[in-house]
């Protein structure tokens, strides 16, 4: 049904990052299936991108959800035909609250969305993937600067982010075969509504309370589509973006 056009599955889609990247991944001339939880979101999404909006496509999804990811990338097939690209990008947080008063339902929810969601996905990417013509594609995990240190009170989503790293590996292993490149981008301190209170101040290492420099989203954006566009015999294993003065390299 789409025999001219690259083909992308967003998560995360509705906002943020996940929704510059997907309407990027459009400008790039990609079919952009935009999976989220919340369907207003991902609608409004779609009418940002105006004229483009014919190439993309609102899936609704929890990707905590076994079926409901099968039946994200059914639609994705059925509609386009193949599968290129998946941005495995949904990601929560728990409350920034000290881990031993962490409960079991919040370290759940976050290991549910940002872990095995990533695996849900990338394991029905494999199979479309592995079965199509011309075969393979790219998968590109959104790891964070917390996939290598994390925050105070973070123990959850750091926890989740180191993982992805294991994740991100394996499945570049095990995709040679098939010509499934698998990579992964690391940010820090991008624009969204998530990073605002940056702005006001974050909890350092020290104790202490800063605000902390971010970058344009627009920037994130504009790396995941340089990973994107390289041929499927190249690969940008790990990539870091940050803001260039965020309390990272260094100590303290």
């Amino acid at each position: 049904m789409n025999e001219f056009r690259k083909v992308a599955i967003v998560t995360g889609a509705g906002t943020g990052i996940g929704k510059c990247t997907a309407l990027a991944l459009l400008r790039e001339g990609y079919c952009v299936v935009l999976a989220g939880r919340r369907v207003e979101p991902l609608e409004r999404a779609v009418t940002e991108a105006g004229p483009l909006a014919s190439q993309a496509l609102a899936a609704p999804t929890d990707v905590r959800d076994p079926a409901a990811v099968r039946a994200l990338f059914c639609k994705t097939r059925d509609t386009f035909g193949r599968l290129d690209l998946l941005f495995n990008n949904a990601g929560i947080f728990a409350p920034p609250i000290p881990l031993e008063d962490l409960t079991y339902e919040q370290w759940q929810s976050v290991v549910d969305t940002n872990l095995t969601g990533f695996f849900l996905c990338t394991q029905e990417a494999f199979k479309l993937m592995k079965n199509q013509t011309p075969l393979g594609g790219r998968i590109i995990n959104n790891g964070s600067i917390s996939a290598h240190v994390p925050r105070p009170n973070s123990a959850p989503y750091t926890a989740t982010k180191h993982a992805i790293t294991g994740l991100t590996r394996s499945t570049a292993l095990d995709g040679r075969n098939y010509d499934i490149a698998c990579g992964q981008i690391d940010i820090g301190n991008a624009a969204t509504e998530l990073t605002a209170p940056m702005q006001s101040g974050m909890p350092q290492a020290h104790g202490g309370v800063a605000a902390e420099p971010t970058i344009d989203v627009e920037h994130v954006a504009s790396a995941v589509v340089y990973m994107a566009s390289l041929p499927l015999d190249a690969n940008v294993q790990f990539m870091t973006i940050m803001a260039t003065k965020m309390p990272f390299i260094g100590r303290g």
